[in-house]
């Protein structure tokens, strides 16, 4: 390529025959909302972007990628918290236009194209008195939440996004498609349940749904001062529920939501927001005991529809404000953690920062540590700790009073995290993360992505030959 045509153009005169998506450069109208990630504290130009609407579109960039030896980010839903979806000076792979869903009521099954994003998902299966298992905010795609693991208000009693996988057409690094199943490609199928995107590029997924439709939703708020008590309590009343009740526990500040009294709004609180899957009397009788708990503010549980409770944070954390993240699973929580919780909470940095304590018990217990590359299957809770603001002034203060709270909590981890929740934190983090099955993670990666095209990402070395 000379010195005086860019990447994009480059691209044009290469693909153009037979690409079929859309094609963009830093010249081109649009290209700064294309590069934008949903964590603005991520700032990157790439030097190609290239929308693809076919996985014949996806292989080609792929290909384009590694002739050019640029490096190549895959970006669905860009949520990322690391912006693992975008790199400088590299090529992006955007899924955003494969965004076909198919439901198959009768079976419970659902195919989805990996450009989707939940909110998408949750609107077609909804219309079926069906949902998949995913996160609690609607524009985050599905793609990388899967690939990760997939943890939200349905874990409890349906496992996670991983565990109900049943399929996955894959482009590889090497232009070929395949399909990964239990029957075909085994190992490819295994990898790909929670080892993220380092083994190729999903352009659809085949999930099985399950019956889902009006849930018993909403939150109990406390007094911030009140953590200590609260958190104490919860730690031992939700492990010992039905299935059917979620529940994650949050500090938080009360947001200006129409549907939350006003006279709360901006304060300070611990909280649990609720999700049950049992009928209205069964919840309530569950969750009598939270009414003698501390003094509550606010007890919200109430019937709604499974997509508006999916879409709940969507407003409080829009795209384009800053984020930095840190997390962490966590086995039992001891008065020591309690106390950093309670100490960190009453110091909420802003009014989005937040922590959050995501169940991962129940069906998430039935799969087996090695059986997916989610190795952390006795893990109780997946924590994580973000600072967030709109303001890119209190970037550095948010990402202090995180790293703080952090390594305050994390002598009382399990060691490892959940990698949809890590920012871009290095290869020890990365390993302690996957835990005994880092190995045969490797091995995986050496077979199918041997050259590490897919690097952007958290990624896995491939394995030496012979090991």
């Amino acid at each position: 390529m000379s010195t005086t045509t860019t990447v994009a153009d480059a691209a044009r005169q290469e693909l153009r025959a037979t690409f079929s998506g859309e094609l963009i450069g830093p010249q081109d109208p649009g290209y700064d909302a294309a590069r934008a990630v949903y964590n603005a504290m991520i700032d990157r130009h790439p030097a190609l972007i290239c929308r693809c609407a076919t996985p014949e579109d996806v292989a080609a960039t792929i290909a384009f990628a590694r002739r050019q030896d640029l490096p190549l980010a895959v970006r669905g839903g860009g949520h990322n918290g690391g912006g693992l979806g975008v790199v400088d000076d590299g090529v992006v792979l955007d899924l955003k236009l494969l965004d076909t869903i198919e439901v198959d009521a009768a079976e419970r099954v659902v195919r989805v194209g990996g450009g989707c994003t939940w909110g998408q998902v949750d609107a077609a299966t909804h219309e079926f008195g069906l949902a998949v298992p995913s996160g609690i905010i609607s524009t985050t795609g599905v793609g990388g939440l899967t690939l990760g693991g997939g943890l939200g208000h349905l874990s409890r009693s349906c496992g996670l996004t991983i565990d109900n996988i049943l399929g996955a057409d894959v482009v590889l690094a090497d232009g070929s498609q395949v399909r990964a199943s239990a029957d075909e490609n085994p190992e490819l199928f295994w990898a790909l349940r929670g080892g993220g995107g380092n083994f190729g590029v999903v352009t659809e997924f085949t999930f099985r749904a399950h019956p889902v439709s009006t849930v018993i939703a909403g939150p109990t708020f406390w007094p911030i001062e009140q953590t200590d008590e609260v958190l104490k309590w919860y730690r031992e009343f939700l492990p010992a529920q039905p299935r059917e009740l979620n529940g994650f526990f949050a500090t938080m500040t009360i947001p200006p939501a129409d549907f939350l009294p006003a006279e709360l709004h901006g304060r300070k609180v611990c909280a649990v927001v609720w999700c049950s899957r049992a009928d209205e009397a069964t919840t309530a009788e569950l969750l009598a005991p939270v009414q003698s708990v501390g003094t509550p503010l606010l007890h919200g549980p109430a019937p709604v529809p499974f997509p508006p409770l999916q879409s709940l944070f969507d407003p409080v954390f829009p795209p384009g404000h800053q984020w930095y993240w840190r997390a962490d699973f966590v086995r039992d929580i001891p008065d020591e953690a309690v106390e950093v919780h309670a100490t960190f909470g009453e110091t909420l940095p802003t009014g989005q920062s937040t922590m959050h304590l995501y169940p991962i018990d129940g069906a998430v217990h039935d799969v087996g540590a090695t059986e997916t590359p989610w190795a952390y299957r006795d893990a109780v809770w997946g924590e994580v700790i973000v600072g967030v603001d709109p303001d890119p002034a209190n970037a550095e203060m948010l990402r202090d009073w995180t790293v703080s709270y952090w390594d305050a909590a994390h002598p009382y981890s399990a060691g490892g995290a959940y990698v949809n929740m890590m920012m871009d934190e290095g290869d020890e983090r990365v390993r302690a993360s996957y835990g005994e099955n880092y190995p045969r993670l490797a091995r995986a990666k050496r077979t199918f992505d041997p050259e590490n095209t897919f690097r952007v990402n958290q990624n896995i070395t491939p394995a030496p030959a012979g090991s």
